[in-house]
């Protein structure tokens, strides 16, 4: 995986501008700890950060060719191409000669054959920028699920872009500010397609193409999700799950580099696990290595919650056992959860306060340096409880039956973010309520129909659009910034397009045919799992439960709070957090008030080390 980033202006010569898109492009070292490229034009600038995954002696950025007319095509790409092999065999054909074997050369000489029409071609997470120097235009393109970033700010002559806002924000032209509408994007659990916290800064949707060019900037929707007649039955069905997914994990365990899989002992890394180990097998390439994460002590205290009626470890082993894993625990301590360090890298890879599922950033940033260490890409279960109804609000009728986000209603014993802590003065002027119901609409309303469907599976389906449009993208956005801050690729099986769009039209009464959460993928592998990771119940991603973690955070709140020149300390409830303070270890409502503590840390942080400019 890789870090891109350039800019165009149609008004000056940039092919002097080499320390200002070097700049830009030093911000994502971690994204590409490998290799740094530069290519500069009278009117573009493009720039790289490389991890080398496929053939890592060649392939370096940013890539370019020669078109017909002897103008130059220039490349500067992240992610990783699946058929590659298929394509290059295919331009081959057409008189296509290739100096390399990776998939970057191949979307290169793709574009060069077929313009535009390039990205309906591809199976892959990615997110690349194409400059066509006779037509002077710039090509943004991103995958259909949106599993890579990709930004851009339009300017009065062209657009800076990059894979993170930070390469975007070094260009000097450009304030970090933040209106009201961008404040509501951190505070609230809505992460809407194609906007950002910054004002003047957009992300290319998934599935989207975006031009810049003389006139101006122009978008166009390449993939999306539609409704079709699902013509198959029950065992057709099953089948035809196992089958592609199969060949989307073989698919994805291509690497010239160490690869693993990120292994809960639940249904979904579980199934991409034993399939991994299962090709690698195939291939003589002998045992699948598996990483796993937890906090250290929580075999002996751990205690039950709303969502967790266990820890992962003896699922985690009895799934090892199985697949004859070479297996390495992760364990994690408060103090390093905790560290100022730890939480300065996390802010610096998302470049906005976290503001839901606190603790569970540095745990993964600190999981996958441990990963990192031994392997350069990871395989991982994201999007098969959004693909499959693996929630409790898929089961819940309040969550179903509510005219807005399923995940932000009662029917949710989820906990998504800590605002208590904030002024009521500030709340009320934001209008969360009323931003949270405007962005609904809008989701509600891309909603695809199918005529004559009956009203549940009308609804489920509309579910199901809000999970893989909407909450997703929560979860892809912190597997990326987390994964990349450590200079570790993860790919995600299960947002194979194929996958999602077979599995998008299966009837509701068939994705749960026998009753329970994700039904159609435990039929699908019920050959490949032990029985108790099999019928294991949801449960998500390790929280630490220790008290001294929260230890340190009343800690650090309260140097916070003792600070008058913190920046944050004017958008706060000064009472309710003094309040916070004195009750006593253990007596907060957590996750709430913990939450609420980690999030006006995150803020405090950011307001000073972005220098944000609020604007509400």
């Amino acid at each position: 995986m890789c870090g891109v980033t350039g800019w165009v202006d149609f008004e000056r010569d940039l092919s002097s501008e080499r320390a200002t898109v070097g700049a830009m492009t030093r911000t994502m070292a971690c994204r590409g700890p490998d290799d740094e490229g530069l290519w500069l034009g009278r009117h573009a600038a493009l720039g790289h950060r490389r991890l080398a995954v496929i053939d890592p002696e060649h392939g370096r950025q940013p890539m370019h060719t020669t078109a017909g007319d002897g103008s130059a095509v220039v490349i500067t790409f992240s992610g990783e191409i699946y058929n590659f092999r298929e394509l290059r065999a295919e331009l081959a054909s057409y008189g296509h000669r290739f100096h390399t074997h990776c998939d970057t050369e191949v979307v290169l000489r793709g574009y060069v054959q077929w313009g535009r029409g390039l990205a309906e071609r591809l199976n892959g997470m990615y997110a690349f920028a194409v400059w066509d120097q006779a037509r002077e235009e710039l090509l943004l393109v991103r995958d259909r699920m949106g599993v890579k970033p990709l930004y851009y700010h339009p300017t009065p002559h062209g657009v800076l872009f990059g894979s993170e806002p930070k390469a975007v924000l070094a260009h000097p032209s450009v304030t970090p500010r933040v209106t009201a509408d961008g404040l509501c994007e951190v505070l609230d659990m809505v992460k809407t397609p194609g906007r950002t916290v910054f004002s003047g800064m957009y992300e290319v949707r998934p599935g989207e193409l975006v031009v810049v060019g003389r006139t101006g900037l122009t978008h166009r929707a390449y993939w999306k999700l539609e409704a079709h007649e699902h013509p198959d039955d029950l065992n057709t069905t099953i089948a035809t799950v196992r089958d592609l997914l199969a060949d989307t994990v073989t698919r994805q365990l291509v690497s010239d580099v160490p690869l693993c899989t990120l292994l809960s002992g639940g249904l979904d890394s579980s199934a991409v696990t034993a399939l991994a180990a299962r090709g690698l097998r195939a291939d003589g390439k002998g045992p699948v290595r598996t990483f796993s994460v937890d906090f250290t002590g929580a075999g002996s205290e751990f205690e039950p919650d709303a969502v967790r009626k266990g820890t992962d470890a003896p699922f985690v082993r009895e799934m090892v056992r199985h697949v004859a894993a070479d297996h390495t625990a992760v364990l994690l301590d408060s103090d390093r959860l905790a560290a100022p360090a730890v939480r300065d890298a996390v802010l610096a890879a998302t470049d906005l306060p976290p503001a839901y599922w606190g603790d569970m950033w540095p745990s993964l940033y600190l999981f996958f340096q441990q990963v990192r260490r031994h392997c350069t890409v990871a395989l991982s279960g994201e999007a098969a409880d959004e693909l499959f109804g693996g929630y409790q609000w898929f089961h819940r009728r309040a969550a179903v039956e509510a005219d807005t986000f399923p995940w932000l209603t009662s029917g949710s014993a989820r906990y998504f973010g800590g605002r208590g802590l904030f002024d009521r003065t500030l709340l009320d002027k934001l209008d969360l309520p009323g931003y949270q119901r405007a962005r609904y609409e809008e989701a509600r309303d891309e909603v695809p129909v199918l005529p004559g469907e009956n009203e549940r599976e009308r609804t489920l389906r509309r579910v199901s659009y809000l999970n893989l449009t909407r909450f997703v993208q929560t979860l892809l956005d912190r597997k990326d910034r987390m994964s990349m801050a450590t200079g570790l690729e993860v790919r995600v099986p299960f947002c194979d397009h194929r996958l999602v769009e077979y599995v998008f039209n299966v009837p509701w009464e068939t994705k749960t045919f026998d009753g329970r959460e994700k039904s159609l993928l435990r039929a699908a592998a019920t050959d490949l799992l032990p029985h108790s990771v099999l019928t294991r119940v949801k449960t998500p991603y390790p929280a630490t439960q220790d008290p001294a973690y929260e230890r340190l955070l009343r800690q650090e709140l309260a140097d916070v709070l003792a600070d008058r020149e913190a920046p944050v300390r004017e958008l706060l409830d000064l009472e309710k957090a003094g309040d916070v303070l004195r009750r006593p270890v253990g007596a907060v409502s957590r996750p709430y008030d913990r939450g609420s503590m980690e999030l006006v840390l995150w803020m405090n942080t950011w307001l000073s080390t972005y220098n944000i400019r609020l604007e509400l």
